[in-house]
């Protein structure tokens, strides 16, 4: 038996965050996952600035590394597309200057990421990292937890879990108490694409919220060596209540919209058609209890509007092991104490989560949508605004003040 202050279920970004946070705090820690790096992972690829901005709070020298790493496309903002195609380019950072300025946003395979993630592990002095091992049992004790593979091979005594193991974690489901809610819920699908016409020259990631689509979306996010992952999400309970079969839906849209058959007529798919859950974080859950701490897609944090999940697993992974920090020194794991956590957690993704929810619900407007896409293009404000949420979470705050959406009426 391993016997750890804090054991982490899960070496995806969100666990790999914390492990990292909790060495350079000095505190040991064990990391299992089920998967054998490098392994892939269906998703969007997409990488925002709080990526960035994330693991340099933990480490500059990580940051530096990301940037050097050739498996990425440098990516310096995102083309919105309404309903009505009106389309508005929005940059990472206003004005930037490409030969001055560091690329904020990536667009990189999972595969490729989470595998620097782990190879990042594999540097701290502090981290035990378990690759192949499945924690399938958990048996909360007086001072912790016992957790284990199915046959008992593998046992971990831990004062503390951090679990970190995605939309699916049984955890999160038979212990922490949050299930699935189809309309705070995505199904989402993703193949990679060769030859797609018409990207953006400085690889804006692109959204296309067509009328066919809504509630939901298409994206078209660049990679290296003229790659393209290409996708579609819906809200669940959209597909259910309209049985749409969403491999179709992409596949016609593709072949059958005029601006898309264009553009993919002589593209080639150069991997399957996959599908994958995303758990929004349209509304606040408790996501902490006694001796625990949920991160990322375990604890349901995926931004309702753009889909992205990495940054906020990256915020929330750095939060959960400051907060383990602060529980070891005071001996202290009670769910009491561990709500620092959640209320730490909504402070920071908190007003974004809010935000994004609330673009979501006006996507099922699409006049009214066309029109904010319209004002967006003429309106720079509300351009830098845009540009905030992928670039720096404490810009947000100005978000909740009402002086903010006068301003934004009187397009000053």
């Amino acid at each position: 038996m391993i016997t750890t202050p804090v054991c982490i279920i899960g070496a995806g970004p969100g666990g790999a965050t914390a492990a990292l946070q909790l060495d350079r705090l000095g505190i040991p820690c064990v990391v299992a996952d089920k998967a054998v790096f490098p392994r892939d992972k269906v998703c969007g690829d997409g990488l925002s600035g709080k990526v960035i901005t994330g693991l340099q709070k933990i480490d500059k020298g990580i940051a530096e590394r990301l940037r050097q790493f050739a498996e990425k496309e440098n990516s310096w903002g995102v083309n919105f597309v309404s309903p009505g195609r009106q389309s508005l380019n929005v940059p990472y950072k206003p004005d930037y200057n490409k030969t001055e300025d560091a690329p904020i946003g990536f667009v990189c395979k999972r595969i490729h990421f989470d595998n620097f993630m782990v190879d990042e592990l594999k540097r701290c002095q502090n981290v035990r990292l378990f690759e192949g091992v499945s924690i399938d049992q958990y048996e909360e004790q007086e001072d912790g937890y016992l957790v284990s593979d199915a046959k008992g091979e593998f046992v971990v005594k831990a004062k503390l879990l951090i679990i970190a193991n995605g939309a699916h974690s049984s955890f999160t489901r038979d212990v922490a108490g949050i299930r699935m809610e189809p309309k705070y819920y995505a199904a989402g699908i993703r193949a990679y694409y060769k030859g797609v016409k018409g990207m953006h020259p400085d690889s804006f990631i692109e959204l296309h919220f067509l009328k066919d689509l809504l509630p939901g979306y298409l994206w078209i996010f660049p990679l290296p060596n003229g790659e393209a992952n290409v996708g579609m999400d819906m809200l669940s309970d959209a597909v259910r209540d309209r049985k749409v079969n969403l491999k179709k839906l992409m596949t016609d849209t593709l072949k059958q919209d005029p601006v898309f058959a264009e553009r993919f007529s002589e593209a080639e798919m150069t991997s399957s058609l996959d599908g994958y859950g995303l758990p929004l974080g349209s509304r606040k859950r408790r996501i902490s209890g006694r001796h625990y701490m949920l991160v990322g897609d375990a604890a349901f944090l995926i931004d309702p509007f753009t889909g992205e999940g990495i940054g906020n697993a990256i915020y929330s992974g750095a939060i959960a092991a400051k907060q383990a920090a602060a529980c070891l020194e005071t001996g202290d794991f009670s769910a009491e104490t561990m709500m620092a956590y959640d209320e730490n957690v909504y402070r920071v993704l908190g007003p974004e989560l809010k935000l994004s929810h609330r673009l979501q619900q006006l996507v099922r407007y699409p006049r009214l949508f066309n029109w904010l896409m319209k004002m967006g293009a003429k309106n720079k404000q509300l351009k830098d605004v845009i540009s905030c949420m992928f670039y720096e979470v404490d810009l947000r705050k100005k978000l909740t003040r009402p002086s903010f959406y006068f301003k934004l009426l009187l397009n000053r």
